[in-house]
């Protein structure tokens, strides 16, 4: 059950009557039907799924209780130890095993040792959105461990926070700070929040079903017969990619957003028009913002940040990249993409210029100076020859792949399908309303407020129109996999 289905729109019209008319304002009965919905929608992916999942809920629940009433220190870090052992082992074993397990076959063979990985292989499916879920247990049980929160004591709350259905499979990575006080207290339809969400859902909409899933198959196609496409083709198709994969992700995030505020829920904020960028240091703070954060205050910060000498400046650096890259996948490619990024990042955190674009780009203004369009354009670039290690299956496919495209046609016009043209140009009109609603939480936030009432129906009907017209072809959300 995805987001962009009729199966999900019957089903969340049908929770949001139940939410609002029978359960009222009953937080205890809203709590429970949350956490039944939540596990429904779960298990339409795979029933199995809801056992490792009730697990590690059990698990941060229980661990969470006995740090918090532990006696002495010694408890307490054991209680802490086997939680975090506990989460990421199994992270380890349904997410990773194979990757290490090929990886060590794989440089016994290059020595002559030949040895067979099938037999030793784990044959199994990778539970949808394990690394978020996994990542909200940890937080909770190390903030518990810190003393900056309290255990919860009712399952049922702390189950809706670790499985609320909108932010399962794909986030945003939540903390129980910002969550659970949130669950635990009175929640009131509010029709303005409510309307503001069906805006951010119908944003959402649009750049899921008609940006990303249009650039799906013109960046699935050159990808995946790059071998027989010019240099600037193969570029178009990283270009293709670099937008779907954006408005895959952030629409994703927009309509969790929105649909957690038709519950009265606020969650956090995941995308910041990263796209707008003027630096990659800048970037990073825009995009997967939750994601980043985590890491951050979880691993960076813990490792010593960016206060110890410059080596351990560079150790961090690398590590924290590194250590999102592999939790994007278990893959070179996505490790060497996290390492490209630490090494682009580097030089603006040894200059100390990595703070220098605090606030989003030409604010107040309509336009952009030269020097914001020369910097966007440069991080754009960059970001978009970092996504092709991405999307390639392979380090070697990534390679030969950039190798085709800097070849002496890179500059010569791209060979497309016609139908490309009507993608690019929902890509601009597409820029256009991000670029004029760039300050604001989400495109859609304001825009147009101020219209006469039928221009502004008028836009929302297209927007309407075109999600129901290109809804055909479907393509499952990329965040899904990780």
């Amino acid at each position: 059950m995805v987001f962009n289905s009729i199966e999900f729109a019957l089903f969340f019209l049908l929770v949001f009557i139940l939410y609002w008319f029978i359960a009222g304002k009953n937080i205890k009965w809203q709590n429970m039907l949350l956490l039944g919905a939540s596990l429904f929608f779960y298990g339409c992916w795979d029933w199995r799924f809801l056992l490792l999942l009730s697990f590690s809920t059990f698990l941060g629940y229980f661990t969470g209780i006995r740090i918090g009433a532990a006696k002495s220190i010694s408890w307490k870090k054991f209680w802490f130890r086997l939680s975090i052992i506990m989460n990421i082992g199994f992270l380890a074993v349904f997410k990773y095993y194979n990757f290490f397990v090929d990886s060590f076959t794989g440089l016994f063979n290059s020595f002559g040792m030949h040895l067979d990985s099938s037999s030793i292989t784990l044959n199994v499916i990778l539970p949808v959105g394990i690394s978020f879920y996994t990542f909200h247990v940890l937080s909770y049980v190390i903030d518990i461990y810190y003393d900056r929160i309290k255990s919860e004591g009712k399952l049922v709350d702390f189950s809706v926070f670790v499985a609320f259905f909108p932010l399962l499979v794909a986030g945003p990575i939540e903390r129980a700070t910002h969550l659970l006080p949130q669950i635990q207290k009175e929640r009131v339809f509010d029709y303005s929040k409510a309307v503001d969400g069906l805006r951010q859902i119908l944003w959402g909409l649009f750049k899921k079903v008609v940006i990303a899933d249009g650039c799906a198959e013109w960046a699935n196609m050159i990808f995946d017969g790059y071998t027989d496409y010019s240099g600037s083709t193969l570029f178009m198709g990283a270009f293709f990619f670099s937008i779907q994969i954006y408005c895959d992700f952030s629409g994703y995030s927009d309509i969790a957003l929105g649909t957690s505020r038709l519950f009265g829920i606020e969650l956090l904020r995941n995308f910041s028009f990263p796209y707008f960028s003027r630096d990659i240091a800048e970037f990073w703070r825009r995009w997967h913002i939750s994601l980043t954060t985590w890491f951050r205050d979880y691993l960076y910060i813990p490792l010593g940040g960016s206060k110890g000498g410059t080596l351990m400046k560079i150790r961090n650096t690398f590590i924290i990249f590194l250590v999102s890259g592999f939790w994007h996948g278990a893959n070179w490619t996505f490790i060497v993409w996290g390492g490209l990024n630490a090494v682009y990042f580097l030089p603006l955190m040894l200059t100390n210029s990595n703070r220098n674009n605090l606030e989003i780009v030409a604010q107040g203004r309509y336009f952009p100076s030269i020097r914001e369009i020369f910097g966007m354009l440069i991080t754009f670039l960059m970001v978009l020859f970092g996504w092709i290690f991405f999307r390639a299956n392979t380090l070697t496919q990534a390679i030969d792949f950039i190798k085709r495209m800097f070849s002496a046609d890179l500059f010569k016009s791209p060979k497309l399908p016609e139908l490309a043209d009507l993608t690019i140009a929902f890509i601009i009109f597409f820029f256009i309303i991000e670029w004029m609603g760039r300050e604001n939480k989400y495109a859609l936030e304001r825009f147009g407020l101020k219209w006469y009432v039928p221009f502004r129906w008028l836009f929302y009907s297209f927007l309407i129109l075109c999600v129901i017209v290109l809804s055909g072809n479907e393509q499952v959300f990329i965040y899904f996999q990780f």
